[in-house]
């Protein structure tokens, strides 16, 4: 009588727990981890109270505003909202116009429609005569699945090149929430790397107060160093805590702010015998990666500076999780690239 023998990898496949089918809404889903500490649409919340603070403050959207959180000041200022439709290059135009008049604009839209459908009308309404209008970009980076047409992995490289314009990618709530006041505070015009819907809190648990233009150090380390920006930070310190199983001992650099750039912090942790990683939501092409090795050729630092971003390519669509292991901002990813060049 034969018997038939099971292949080894089947078994293994048949004995593994079945991982559950990532649905279509995991396309747009919070990147904050199952059962983290969340804070719903912080920007919103945040926006509303600096505006009980400052009548001059209004919000302003291109037909965004449930998707940038705008709808949060839209409930509770309507007589300050404006619904500019979908017209962006009319949406900034506007909000240069109101700036003009005193009127402090926050024009909320997608990043991929602020830095590519709307760049001249920021630079030339806004920028050039250095107007208090402040953008609000939401999906920035890799925060969608929805592919090319709305994953805005190039904008922070359009931007930096625009004078006069701060640039801003938060990590978290806390993040958002202190940012805000400090944009409606600051001359001239901003743009601010929007994270919305559920936000993971992560940086109440550290010694940390945002600073418009200043990087913080988060916790220190003797073997590697991370400077990060963004949804990345969060990924730094959990990848930074997953490396403590190796006896790798890691820093993390919290950099909010890219433009104008906090060199002197940065430069500090950088020159050192340690590993240095930069890690961004964007691109390796312009972001924050070429903004470190820019300040340390700058400098006369002789080091070398790793990156973990986005290829230069335009991604594929598909559920946020799946895409972030596939393109190496997941944290088991990062630590493997950490130890890998540890070697």
């Amino acid at each position: 009588m034969s018997t038939t023998t099971e292949a080894p990898d089947t078994a293994a496949a048949a004995a593994a727990p079945a991982k559950p089918k990532l649905k279509t809404s995991a396309m747009i889903a919070s990147f904050a981890d199952p059962g983290q500490k969340t804070s719903n649409a912080p920007f919103g919340h945040a926006l509303v109270k600096a505006a009980q603070e400052n009548d001059k403050i209004v919000g302003l959207t291109a037909d965004l505003g449930k998707y940038t959180d705008m709808h949060i000041f839209a409930k509770a200022f309507p007589e300050r909202f404006f619904q500019m439709g979908m017209a962006e290059q009319l949406l900034f135009g506007a909000a240069a116009g109101l700036a003009e008049s005193g009127l402090v604009p926050f024009a909320s839209t997608y990043s991929v429609f602020a830095a590519r459908r709307a760049y001249d009308f920021l630079c030339l309404d806004a920028a050039e005569p250095n107007l208090n209008v402040n953008i609000v970009g939401g999906l920035p980076g890799l925060t969608t699945g929805y592919g090319p047409s709305h994953q805005a992995t190039e904008d922070m490289a359009i931007f930096r090149g625009m004078p006069n314009l701060t640039i801003v990618d938060p990590c978290d709530s806390v993040d958002i929430e202190q940012a805000v006041p400090q944009l409606a505070a600051s001359e001239g015009p901003t743009y601010l790397r929007l994270l919305r819907g559920n936000v993971p809190t992560v940086l109440d648990e550290y010694d940390y107060t945002f600073e418009l233009g200043k990087a913080k150090v988060l916790r220190g380390g003797n073997d590697v160093v991370f400077i990060s920006s963004g949804l990345m930070t969060m990924r730094a310190l959990q990848a930074a805590k997953a490396l403590e199983a190796h006896n790798v001992d890691v820093a993390v650099v919290h950099t909010p702010t890219i433009k104008p750039f906090d060199a002197e912090t940065v430069l500090k942790e950088v020159n050192t015998d340690r590993l240095a990683v930069t890690l961004e939501n964007h691109t390796v092409v312009g972001g924050l990666f070429e903004t470190v090795a820019s300040a340390v050729v700058t400098a006369g630092v002789g080091k070398r500076v790793v990156p973990v971003a986005l290829p230069d390519q335009f991604l594929d669509a598909g559920a946020l999780p799946t895409l972030h292991d596939r393109y190496g901002l997941a944290t088991d990813r990062i630590v493997a690239k950490v130890l890998a060049e540890l070697g």
